[in-house]
């Protein structure tokens, strides 16, 4: 749950009221968390069954493993994340500029990417050294968001006013080839916000007890940070309206504005700027050991298995992760959300699916302390609601997410003629 709540309802209320021109936006809160809830008994099970560290990786590697494509599977899974993961650390920069201006008045765009790409080069510089642990710095400072969202919540809905808070535009719930398509961009970036809820899989090998702990966590996790951002969203919209709320920058400091003054937003604003960096460093630290982990196992480009030949840590995986994230920051928010989630539809999502099928099919002995509810009825909402997100997503991201996969197949015979030639 601290891993999902963060900076991120902080810097996409606008563009969820924006994408529906309402609140009505709240059905993409909905129709986000039915997806992830779905998607997280997929999780549970793949993860309950193989508690093993690694999360898709390991899944698809596993799944598919006497097939052609137990290889290049989890290639394209860690090739589509050298893409997806800096565009997510790349989110954090972009918030984190556009919460510094609130104190800086009339920061124009050019100012704006300035901001975001410098930040992402201090991460680089504080994380380009040995690292020993992080885990009590970031639960503490997501902690203190946790109380600034409660704080909104509580503040919000003490001066909930229904008049206010649903101010339907005419026509709202119209269906429409308009109405759909917003419904899948208030979707995609209620999905955004949700991301998370399996990052506990990612240490499954960890887990004591996992056929238990792990589908709990999972669900326990989309049902409260469900109820989190939807009162959250109420609670913003019953003071900031949401005409104005649409055009914000900085939600939560015009919020606090509004209701106590210009110090409470400019302490909230400092919390949410201390947020975004903590979760930004955090993201580069733990995503610069995937594509390292990878290349380790022989799964992956052996350049990234390098380590840095005095601090020992990945330097190759750090830069090209790091560097990435700052090119990203040229994009803007709302473009880079919708990046990051369809590049990942594909291969882990909806791959994920197939694999969880695939295992029921041709290897009914394994050992599933944990099976989905009502299979195979989740696995297939889930599917359609990821390819509804794709296919609402625009050509330009839809392209994206294909050339990227067209290219990962290239580099996934590249890496094997690699191989070849190495055993040579």
């Amino acid at each position: 749950m601290s891993n999902m709540v963060g900076i991120g309802p902080f810097i996409t209320i606008p563009l969820i009221i924006a994408s529906m021109g309402g609140p009505q936006c709240m059905l993409g809160w909905v129709l986000g968390a039915v997806i992830a809830l779905c998607d997280g008994l997929v999780w549970s099970e793949l993860a309950a069954s193989m508690p093993a560290t690694g999360g898709t990786y390991v899944y698809l590697r596993e799944a598919f493993r006497s097939t052609k494509l137990g290889g290049i599977l989890p290639f394209l899974f860690i090739w589509q994340f050298i893409f997806s993961g800096p565009l997510e650390i790349a989110s954090g920069y972009i918030g984190f500029a556009q919460y510094v201006g609130y104190f800086w008045q009339g920061m124009g765009t050019g100012a704006t990417r300035a901001v975001s790409m410098s930040v992402g080069v201090l991460v680089i510089v504080l994380l380009y050294r040995r690292v020993t642990s992080i885990g009590k710095l970031t639960v503490v400072l997501w902690a203190g968001m946790l109380i600034t969202v409660l704080w909104v919540i509580f503040a919000g809905l003490s001066h909930f006013n229904k008049n206010v808070v649903f101010d339907f535009p005419p026509n709202a719930f119209r269906f429409s080839t308009g109405f759909v398509a917003g419904l899948g961009s208030a979707t995609l970036i209620a999905i955004y916000d949700f991301m998370g809820y399996y990052d506990i899989c990612y240490v499954g090998g960890e887990v004591r007890n996992p056929g238990r702990v792990i589908p709990r966590s999972i669900i326990y996790s989309v049902l409260a940070v469900a109820t989190i951002y939807a009162l959250t969203n109420l609670g913003l919209i019953a003071v900031v309206p949401w005409r104005e709320a649409v055009h914000s920058k900085f939600i939560a400091s015009d919020f606090m504005a509004k209701l106590y003054g210009p110090r409470a937003a400019s302490g909230v604003t400092v919390l949410v700027l201390w947020t975004a960096l903590a979760s930004v460093f955090a993201l580069l630290f733990g995503y610069s050991r995937i594509p390292y982990a990878a290349a380790l196992n022989g799964d992956f480009f052996k350049i990234f298995a390098r380590l840095h030949p005095r601090g020992e840590f990945p330097h190759v995986s750090l830069l090209v992760m790091g560097g990435l994230s700052i090119v990203a920051c040229l994009w803007t928010l709302d473009d880079v959300i919708t990046a990051l989630v369809t590049s990942r539809i594909i291969i882990q999502f909806i791959g994920q699916i197939f694999a969880l099928g695939y295992l029921r099919k041709t290897r009914p002995e394994m050992p599933r302390p944990f099976r989905m509810w009502l299979y195979p009825l989740p696995s297939a909402i889930a599917f359609l609601g990821w390819a509804f997100l794709f296919l609402t997503s625009g050509w330009k991201f839809a392209g994206f997410g294909l050339l990227t996969l067209a290219a990962g197949v290239g580099a996934y015979w590249i890496h094997e003629s690699q191989r070849s030639s190495d055993r040579e």
